[in-house]
């Protein structure tokens, strides 16, 4: 019998260490290798990022169910490291929520999030999101729960959006239920200030969620004072993105003005490193009908 932890099981591991968790957040298998590489013990495939690469839209609901577990299948493929993918609102009513929680599981997420917004969802740092009623909204929780125990070897994030809609009370008394409900993970999205964010921290129980976009409405914090304040993981949602975004641009720029890009670029040795070239030829030499010169 194999010895391997599943992902939920490294993640579970994770969490049991009570250390903070800085979580850079992928969109694509390659930015998922580059988190892996460079040390870092967990990633979350972030919806925003995700829509953006893979269909060149924003983060309004419009990438399908069937896209979002594509993405998630190919980054979870390249990675050996816990990934979380992005549920949305589950797609649908409770038993779409258990459909996508099972879809996640198989596709080898180690957790999936599913949140209270009315669908189509938003980013939760935009305009114009609304949340489900409290009965719509646990409905979901309890459908995910209900698909882990029934065999998605999974773990299940529950994010609220009620802060912006409702306050700061609603947001920790629907993420209350949602803990009681059995979800792992807890994500009040989008506290205004430091003091929000200690004051759901001191009364929410269980591992809980920061999740910190450049320019966004949550303070941004450094690893230090998120985990004294009582967060245990800290999302960085677009920090990978907005960076590859700034530097292609600039890349592109240089190039319109037919100026030298050498200092813009990752070396050539070392693109061909981090993206597998140099694995793969080494394992190619096992087989004569594989090897290649040069």
């Amino acid at each position: 019998m194999s010895n391997v932890k599943s992902p939920a099981d490294t993640l579970r591991a994770l969490l049991a260490t009570g250390d903070l968790i800085t979580m850079p957040c992928c969109f694509d298998a390659l930015s998922a290798k580059l988190i892996e590489q460079e040390g870092f013990g967990l990633t979350f495939m972030s919806g925003f990022a995700t829509s953006a690469a893979r269909i060149g839209e924003p983060d309004l609901g419009l990438m399908s169910y069937g896209e979002v577990l594509d993405q998630a299948r190919n980054i979870t493929d390249a990675v050996s490291i816990p990934v979380i993918g992005d549920g949305d609102t589950g797609y649908g009513n409770a038993m779409n929520v258990r459909r996508t929680v099972t879809g996640f599981a198989k596709a080898g997420c180690a957790a999936v999030m599913i949140e209270d917004q009315l669908a189509p969802k938003r980013c939760g740092h935009t305009k114009g999101k609304e949340v489900v009623g409290r009965d719509e909204a646990f409905d979901r929780i309890k459908a995910a729960v209900d698909a882990r125990e029934a065999g998605a070897d999974i773990l299940i994030l529950a994010r609220t959006d009620a802060r912006h809609q409702h306050g700061l009370t609603e947001a920790i008394d629907r993420a209350a239920k949602f803990k009681e409900l059995g979800a792992d993970i807890l994500f009040v999205e989008a506290p205004k200030s430091v003091d929000e964010m200690r004051t759901l921290c001191a009364e929410l129980p269980g591992p809980k969620m920061a999740n910190i976009v450049e320019g966004g409405e949550t303070p941004d914090l450094s690893p230090e004072e998120l985990k004294q304040i009582g967060y245990q993981i800290a999302a960085y949602p677009l920090s990978l993105m907005a960076a590859a975004m700034k530097a292609m641009v600039e890349c592109l720029q240089t190039m319109k003005v037919g100026q030298p890009r050498d200092d813009k670029l990752m070396s050539w040795a070392d693109l061909r490193q981090r993206i597998g070239f140099d694995d793969y030829y080494d394992v190619s030499e096992r087989y004569t009908s594989s090897r290649r010169d040069g």
